[in-house]
């Protein structure tokens, strides 16, 4: 029986912004991406001490779920997947924000688990790389979390998700005064390390990776600092990220102010402040795991989903539990969501 394709969007909440990624899904063919619409939320600076996410991030991100359904309804989307990350989902009062949101926009967001996600972007990494990366390592450095995975197949063996993300260590132990101090960065590597260390024994006993693949905005970032193809060059350009030259990097990004830093090439002033802490969270995953390089996979969280969907439509089954609910339609939503 043939298959319809279909139009998908994936409607990624993080700890910066929403990300609305939407996709063309035709059986025998990868996700062909139709456009892209990304809204500053910034819950994780919102985010109290306790865990709270404050009111003013709140109307920022019902403001973005509105925007990016009115974008899905515009482009014909057949269905919406709305998900939130580590921001939302570890927040104290994630469940009255979530309320909110669909009291206002008609969305219900699920709740990525950190394994799940890190199945996810192990799927999307296998799927680009292929069968010919053999047995391979997964490493991706979000805003709240660290992603790593591992395994032979289309399935990591191993799934983990570390609270190392980038903007969640900025936030926790490095100051905002410039430069920061060599003993602040080696108490935050050490304590990277530690948890790496505990965490990592189940994957140093499987057999070594042939291949160590990195995703995410942190990884590219820095891989474009240490001389990695800018990405005008396209999405089939080889880049990798060298474990000596970032190390050589790190004082250098110690000692730059937020905005010297974004005028460094590859570095958005977004996340210029974070990116210090997500070049020491790089670099100690790779020495932990012994890796002299990682090479950087254009493809995430947003693609696993896709590819996700993708096969059970070819399988002719509900699209599972990625996240805890199904995806949504909008014929009646989208009304609702723009004022």
């Amino acid at each position: 029986m043939e298959v319809a394709p279909l139009r998908l969007g994936v409607l990624d909440i993080g700890s910066n912004s929403a990300h609305l990624l939407v996709a063309d899904l035709d059986p025998g063919h990868a996700p062909l991406p139709v456009r892209s619409v990304k809204t500053a939320v910034r819950l994780a600076e919102a985010t109290d001490k306790h865990g709270v996410i404050h009111r003013p991030a709140v109307g920022r991100l019902i403001g973005a779920v509105r925007e990016s359904v009115a974008a899905a309804a515009a482009l014909d989307v057949d269905e919406l997947i709305p998900f939130a990350t580590s921001a939302l989902r570890d927040a104290a009062n994630r469940d009255d924000v979530a309320a909110e949101v669909r009291a206002a926009t008609g969305i219900g967001l699920g709740f990525l688990t950190g394994e799940q996600e890190a199945r996810l972007t192990f799927l999307a990494a296998r799927r680009w790389r292929g069968w010919s990366a053999g047995p391979m390592l997964l490493a991706d450095i979000g805003g709240g979390s660290m992603e790593l995975a591992c395994g032979a197949g289309l399935e990591p063996e191993i799934a983990l998700s570390l609270p190392l993300g980038a903007g969640r260590l900025t936030r926790h132990h490095l100051p905002p005064r410039r430069p920061v101090p060599k003993r602040t960065r080696k108490a935050l590597r050490d304590h990277v390390r530690s948890v790496l260390e505990e965490a990592t024994r189940g994957i140093a006993q499987l057999p070594p990776p042939v291949t160590a693949v990195a995703t995410s905005k942190t990884f590219t970032q820095l891989a474009r600092l240490c001389g990695a193809p800018k990405a005008k060059a396209g999405p089939y350009r080889e880049r990798h990220l060298d474990r000596r030259e970032l190390h050589r990097w790190i004082p250098r990004l110690a000692v730059r102010s937020d905005a010297e830093r974004a005028e460094l090439r590859g570095v958005k002033a977004s996340r210029a402040r974070q990116i210090l802490a997500g070049a020491i969270v790089a670099e100690a995953v790779m020495d932990v795991l012994a890796l002299d390089r990682l090479d950087i996979c254009p493809w995430a969280l947003r693609e696993g989903l896709f590819l996700h969907r993708l096969d059970a439509l070819i399988e002719g089954r509900r699209p599972g539990t990625f996240p805890e609910h199904s995806p949504v339609t909008l014929r009646d939503v989208h009304l609702r969501a723009v004022p």
